[in-house]
């Protein structure tokens, strides 16, 4: 994904402001209550509301600052844009969202008084119930994580998985979000991924179109001259694919017709160009179907 630089800066401010707004927030907060611990004499719900707020936002500040670091590190190495999506990035952006939400659920037993400790007891218990539940859920979620933090499967990246074929959108703690040829978005379970064989032909750098057609044998047609016939409806994509890939293959000889499989390799995955392409193709399989230019 492209990013320019006015929104890298815009959004790189962005985060500084949010963090620096936090951080003033937190500093009012334990300010406020070091000069006048007195009103919470009046006002217990105060009092509760300040701690728990206090306590979220020093783990939340820690957090933020950790993972600015790490972000910081992990795009200097890498020579990225923290803002682009990019595996490690989107890992690190989940572990951070689940953590948020363990010490936020923490702040709210500050609020209503109960004993951090026997909370985080009895969740754990419960935690280890549901897990016996949810365990196809539980393994999702990891599947999520090892796919974040490997280099296999990208953001943006054109795979098939069984018959879903289509470009990665979004990988999530529970699924692999892609985007076929319809323009369909197809939800595919990481369980399903990693169970399933998945192709991934970004990793190829090529992108492999293929057509299957049949025709009847009533026509006068050869394979050589169904070839130079497909070679010509397509010649104007000539530099959007490699032209020693192109190939026309038999696949089956039946009594009334003859099955063809036409192949080519593009360099880029082109999505536009690739459907100008096939309809090209579909359009001189049509003609040459119907004895048109024979």
């Amino acid at each position: 994904m492209m990013v320019t630089d006015k929104t890298y800066k815009h959004t790189h401010r962005k985060e500084r402001i949010i963090f620096l707004i936090k951080l003033v927030l937190y500093l009012a907060i334990v300010y406020f209550n070091l000069e006048h611990p007195a009103v919470y004499d009046k006002l217990v719900w105060l009092f509760k509301l300040t701690n728990a707020l206090s306590f979220f936002l020093g783990a939340n500040l820690i957090i933020s600052l950790a993972w600015l670091v790490i972000l910081s590190w992990y795009t200097r190495r890498h020579k990225i844009k923290p803002i682009e999506k990019d595996n490690f990035v989107l890992g690190l952006t989940r572990i951070t969202a689940v953590f948020n939400t363990i010490f936020f659920l923490l702040a709210i037993t500050f609020f209503f008084g109960v004993d951090p400790l026997k909370f985080v007891t009895s969740i754990t218990i419960v935690a280890a119930a549901l897990a016996l539940l949810t365990k196809d859920y539980i393994t999702n979620m990891i599947n999520g994580l090892i796919i974040m933090f490997s280099d296999q499967l990208s953001l943006g990246d054109h795979i098939r998985v069984g018959d879903n074929k289509g470009k990665i959108m979004d990988i999530t703690l529970i699924n692999v979000v892609i985007q076929n040829e319809d323009d369909e978005i197809v939800i595919i379970p990481n369980s399903v991924i990693f169970a399933a064989v998945v192709v991934n032909q970004s990793k190829q750098n090529i992108r492999k179109l293929s057509l299957e057609f049949e025709l009847d044998h009533k026509h006068p047609i050869t394979i050589t001259g169904v070839e130079e016939r497909l070679r010509n409806a397509i010649a104007a994509y000539a530099k959007s694919y490699d032209p020693n890939s192109f190939s026309l293959k038999t696949i089956e000889i039946k009594k009334d017709f003859v099955q063809f499989k036409v192949q080519l390799l593009m360099p880029l995955a082109d999505k536009e160009t690739e459907r100008l392409i096939r309809r090209a193709l579909n359009t001189e399989i049509l003609a040459i179907a119907e004895g048109i230019g024979n």
